[in-house]
């Protein structure tokens, strides 16, 4: 198993596990909160097939990766990509996010540059800024947040049942674009992460990324479903997308947060089609 270090906590090391397929153009796949890089299954496997060299990485805390108790905050989540990146050499890379991971791909370019990237993909974006301020009335009360981190104190297991059912639109769209199996797949996955990290996720949620945003100079495909009952669509992606000279919006109707599973062939077309540009370009 791959692991790359990105820091020690007392005599451990704090290693990241990661997954690296294929040749051609590197796609670095961030994933969302809880989960961990077996998440984008059906958006890694298109891509390994149509060329790309397809890389996917556990979060600190997540999957198999280490679970630090501290470096659950945006400026380290950056940092650990960075090295990741450097590590691995990536250029002209392309990072897609998904939910939390989005934070990852806005922090990294707002911090380390475009040097080794070449275009972004976010799905259901975190930024711009979701908490409610006085300068941003759009976001959202802090005391949802505080709730969500006493409900994962209290019970984290019936914590993760609720954000699962809020995910996929559980109710609506059972049977349909999500089984019983991959619910509680993705809950099983969820479970594994640690109590922590899940905890102390909530507050990176809160992280304001605004000063970010002029920083990116590299296109941007923002895609995101009008009913994402996880990060609000109208405080999220289509507010994020003026804010971004350079950047697509593409508006899944009727889709839930957890669209690389509910709606992996749109998702997928979506990106095929923005980064065939970039390989038609290069050609």
């Amino acid at each position: 198993m791959p692991f790359v270090t990105v820091g020690t906590e007392n005599s451990a090391p704090i290693d990241l596990y990661y997954e690296d397929h294929g040749s051609g153009q590197p796609v670095v796949l961030i994933h969302g909160f809880p989960f961990n890089g077996a998440s984008w299954e059906k958006v890694s496997n298109p891509l390994l097939h149509a060329g790309y060299r397809t890389i996917t990485y556990d979060r600190r805390g997540f999957g198999a990766s280490a679970q630090p108790t501290m470096g659950y905050d945006y400026d380290t989540f950056a940092s650990d990509l960075d090295v990741l990146m450097t590590e691995l050499d990536l250029r002209n890379a392309i990072l897609i996010g998904h939910s939390m991971g989005t934070g990852e791909v806005t922090r990294y370019l707002g911090t380390y540059g475009s040097s080794r990237v070449d275009r972004a993909v976010l799905l259901a974006p975190l930024a711009p800024f979701l908490l409610k301020t006085a300068d941003n009335p759009e976001g959202v009360d802090k005391g949802l947040f505080d709730g969500f981190q006493q409900a994962i104190r209290a019970d984290r297991f019936a914590y993760l049942t609720q954000f699962c059912q809020n995910f996929f639109n559980y109710d609506e769209n059972k049977g349909k674009r999500v089984s019983d199996d991959a619910f509680r797949g993705h809950w099983e996955i969820g479970a594994r992460a640690s109590a922590k990290g899940t905890h102390d996720s909530v507050d990176a949620w809160q992280t304001d990324f605004r000063n970010d945003l002029p920083r990116i100079d590299v296109p941007v495909l923002i895609v995101q479903g009008d009913k994402d009952a996880v990060l609000p669509y109208p405080a999220t992606g289509q507010r994020l997308a003026p804010m971004l000279p350079n950047a697509k919006l593409i508006t899944l109707k009727g889709a839930p947060h957890g669209i690389p599973w509910t709606h992996a062939d749109e998702v997928n077309q979506a990106i095929m089609e923005f980064i065939g540009v970039s390989r038609m370009a290069r050609a």
